[in-house]
């Protein structure tokens, strides 16, 4: 395979990882709502709110393969290890988002089923501890467009 068609792969595997992780951490936090909105009808903006954090790790995962597509491979060498590196690259994003979005759909599924005992006043804390989660996403953005600087694909 020519350099192009690796990194092409790693892009597509990191817009994959964001795409499962967040679908399954949207569906975790999901069906705590569901329990939830059956108790107390009132919460389902709460409800909505919690169950679509996980998304955004779609939005990096599409970042990354726009990267790749548009300023990686039209600089990539036609030969040599480059674009074998740009898939080790998108990997780590890949377990990254993935990972993120799935465990967030957990801390979120978590304050979903308190919002009724707690009348919505968990809500701010558990979209803060959802935050944390999400900075692993974040990180793993920021350390793939870094390592894609120093291995001079970008």
């Amino acid at each position: 395979m020519d350099p192009a068609s690796w990194a092409t792969l790693g892009g597509a595997l990191a817009l994959a990882g964001g795409l499962l992780g967040s679908a399954i951490g949207i569906a975790i936090a999901a069906s705590a709502g569901l329990a939830t909105l059956s108790e107390d009808s009132g919460q389902f903006r709460n409800v909505i709110i919690l169950s679509s954090l996980p998304m955004t790790q779609s939005f990096y995962g599409l970042i990354v393969m726009i990267l790749v597509l548009t300023s990686i491979i039209p600089n990539l060498p036609a030969e040599g290890s480059g674009g074998f590196m740009v898939l080790g690259v998108c990997l780590i994003a890949t377990f990254a988002f993935a990972a993120s979005a799935i465990y967030q759909g957990s801390v979120c599924a978590s304050g979903n089923s308190l919002l009724p005992k707690t009348k919505g006043g968990i809500l701010t804390s558990s979209m803060m501890l959802a935050v944390f989660v999400e900075l692993i996403a974040v990180l793993g953005l920021v350390f793939t467009i870094m390592a894609f600087t120093l291995v001079g694909v970008m």
